[in-house]
């Protein structure tokens, strides 16, 4: 009688256990799905720039898919350090995104002496969004109206040009302009290309490098005058506008790419739903119109074929710096 009285007691107790374990179990809340709260997408360039612009309609569109608002963040600053450090410091929950260029993550490392974070490691890259392609314009008033015609000018005025930029796109093709062409003009860099573009179009500046958002709605109105596209192949939004390969740099061929990213260590899981749903959004017809229309090329890459095109531009571009002669910062 003992030895069953245990034995029931000890059946009791597993029961008992199983059931605790069960209720636990179903007490448990159901793991949140990605998103269930607003998404911050941090920019590295100011209101008007081309990635300002292209964001708030990626981000439109991305939040309508993902069911939840994406909200912008501007940080300016230092070539877009300032903005990828605070993305490097963000939670990796995918709730603190980065749409940023090739200025923090081709062109920093030859650009700069100290960057606060490594390009490849602490960022999680979750899908190319396209191209901005840039043109260089003079204002309407200068004596040339063409790349040789002003090569010519710089030469006979030898430090007496100078030419504005907003971005390391401009930069870089500014100096490797003047390496390879022999001329002397001044470099005037600024924060963001909107303010440049302001100066050019005030006459306070004889040139300046600008994306093709900045650009098409001034140059129609007379305000610039497009002197060449930095891409090899003419532009179908500007075809009568030579390129620098085809004028006064033979094989010059550059476009500032577009994509983006997380703080390293995100979920796989939340990287591919991003990645997917981001892909959707790039092939939406309205999406491209709208993107098409302030001069994105949109080229949607997956995380796996950005990751590797990342690798290609980094090369490309460190050795655009090296050629150019740039003193790193």
């Amino acid at each position: 009688m003992l030895k069953l009285a245990l034995r029931l007691v000890s059946c009791a107790c597993r029961i008992t256990a199983g059931l605790a374990l069960l209720l636990g179990v179903a007490a448990m809340p159901a793991a949140a799905k990605y998103p269930d709260k607003p998404v911050t997408i941090i920019i590295p360039f100011g209101p008007g720039s081309v990635s300002d612009s292209a964001a708030r309609i990626v981000a439109q569109f991305l939040g309508q898919r993902l069911g939840q608002p994406m909200i912008i963040e501007s940080k300016t600053g230092a070539g877009g350090l300032l903005a990828a450090q605070a993305v490097v410091r963000a939670a990796p929950d995918g709730y603190t995104l980065f749409m940023t260029t090739n200025s923090t993550h081709s062109a920093a490392p030859g650009l700069f002496k100290h960057v606060p974070y490594d390009q490849e490691k602490d960022f999680s890259p979750i899908g190319r969004i396209g191209g901005f392609p840039s043109v260089i314009v003079s204002h309407p008033d200068q004596p040339f109206k063409t790349m040789r015609e002003l090569v010519a000018y710089a030469k006979a005025n030898p430090g007496k040009l100078s030419y504005g930029h907003g971005n390391s796109t401009g930069q870089i093709s500014g100096e490797v302009l003047k390496q390879r062409t022999g001329i002397d003009i001044v470099r005037v860099p600024y924060v963001s290309t909107p303010p440049a573009a302001n100066d050019l179009m005030a006459g306070h500046l004889p040139l300046i490098v600008v994306d093709f958002s900045n650009a098409l709605a001034n140059i129609a109105a007379g305000k610039m005058r497009p002197l060449a596209v930095l891409t090899r192949e003419r532009s179908p939004a500007m075809p009568d506008v030579p390129t620098l390969h085809e004028t006064v740099m033979p094989d010059f061929d550059l476009i500032a790419w577009a994509g983006l990213f997380g703080p390293a260590k995100m979920q796989p899981d939340v990287v591919k739903t991003i990645s997917d749903e981001l892909g959707k959004v790039l092939a939406d017809p309205e999406v491209k119109q709208r993107l098409t229309t302030i001069g994105v090329e949109v080229q949607y890459q997956p995380t796996p074929v950005f990751e590797n095109y990342l690798k290609g531009e980094l090369v490309k571009w460190t050795q655009l710096i090296k050629a150019s002669g740039i003193e790193q910062q």
